[in-house]
């Protein structure tokens, strides 16, 4: 089993910036997809950035060039870097670890975007 938990969030201006963090623990394969998802109040919960093993990217286009997803040295840890944040931003963002039929999701962190 994994269990992650994910850090970071909280309130923010409109143009701020917020670092997320996602630290993953337990039975961790090596090849993986790390991925941050958010959910909005009435709103289904939709991925924003992915980060494979290997290190190549993937964003929603609505965070493209805003937000940016890096692993830490432990390789165990996964980043979310947000800037130029907009209200519509707001959301509860989950961390996600998927490895073949392997799946864990964190408990979620509150960012929340003033305008």
């Amino acid at each position: 089993q994994v269990q992650l938990v994910e850090s970071g969030g909280g309130l923010v201006q409109a143009g701020g910036s917020l670092r997320l963090s996602c630290a993953a623990s337990g039975t961790i394969f090596s090849f993986n997809y790390m991925t941050w998802y958010r959910q909005a109040p009435g709103n289904e919960r939709e991925p924003v950035a992915a980060i494979s093993s290997g290190g190549s990217t993937n964003y929603a286009d609505s965070v493209k060039g805003r937000f940016t997803i890096s692993r830490g040295n432990a390789a165990n840890t996964v980043y979310l870097q947000m800037n130029s944040l907009k209200p519509e931003d707001t959301a509860v963002y989950y961390c996600n670890y998927r490895s073949g039929t392997s799946v864990a999701w964190g408990q979620g962190t509150q960012v929340t975007v003033s305008s």
